[in-house]
């Protein structure tokens, strides 16, 4: 097993438990406690894991919400491809919205050069980024700027939304679950995700699979009101067919 595949188990294994220990772990793997340390210690690093005494617990366990940095340097293939896969979605012309958020963003870095859109979005990042292209007309929702997501909240943003009317949302999200659909770990950010889905004629949500099955604080949408998942192929089979059986529509980039 290579370390990015090894490592990846770990957090799965972790978010399924609540904890791993570095024993059992290099039990399992067949590794050392030191390869497993490196390993958690990487992780870390990477705002996806906590150490603790003997093991590591989940970052999502904490109520700790990663930054912008942290979380755009993780699973970057994925996020790539999920972003090529939504431009399948774009409307030919036409205003969209583009939720904060490190996925989104590439989906923003992808949009075709051959098409007038109008891009709403609470993204300070994608804002700057699409600014200069000639055939993007920009408009920022204003708001209160959180730090670590770099995305617009509170009245002034939901006062925008309220008076707006898009062909498509791409939403992003920290959690989604058949049992408590869609969460986010901010009550701001909620807020702002579920006007964002009043004011589309549809919902894309983008996101990788490590955030299907995790449960957040704060519930912005149900399954049933959004019309597409768009996620990578590390997703398990089961799971898919359980976002399906619940009306969901699931695209695997």
């Amino acid at each position: 097993m290579y370390a990015e595949e090894r490592q990846r188990w770990i957090v799965e294994r972790a978010r399924a438990g609540g904890r791993v220990e570095v024993a059992a772990l290099a039990e399992e793997l067949s590794v050392t406690t030191e390869t497993v340390r490196r390993d958690l210690t990487t992780l870390e690093r990477h705002a996806l894991l906590r150490r603790v005494h003997g093991g590591a617990i989940p970052i999502e366990r904490l109520g700790f919400e990663p930054a912008l940095a942290a979380r755009d340097s993780v699973l970057t293939a994925e996020k790539e491809r999920i972003a090529r896969l939504a431009l399948a979605e774009l409307p030919d012309e036409g205003s969209i919205l583009l939720d904060a958020g490190t996925t989104t963003a590439r989906l923003a870095d992808a949009l075709p050069a051959d098409r007038e859109l109008v891009v709403l979005t609470n993204g300070l990042p994608i804002a700057m980024s699409l600014s200069v292209r000639p055939n993007i007309t920009v408009l920022l929702l204003g708001g209160r700027v959180r730090g670590r997501t770099q995305a617009a909240v509170d009245t002034w943003a939901l006062q925008a939304l309220s008076d707006t009317y898009v062909d498509v949302a791409f939403i992003g999200t920290n959690g989604i679950s058949p049992e408590r659909g869609l969460t986010t770990p901010d009550t701001t950010e909620s807020a702002v995700k579920r006007a964002m889905i009043h004011a589309a004629r549809r919902s894309v949500v983008l996101a990788d699979h490590t955030k299907v099955g995790q449960d957040h604080l704060s519930r912005f949408a149900e399954l049933d009101e959004i019309d597409t998942l768009i996620t990578d192929s590390g997703l398990d089979a089961q799971v898919a067919d359980e976002l399906r059986s619940r009306g969901l529509k699931v695209l695997l980039a």
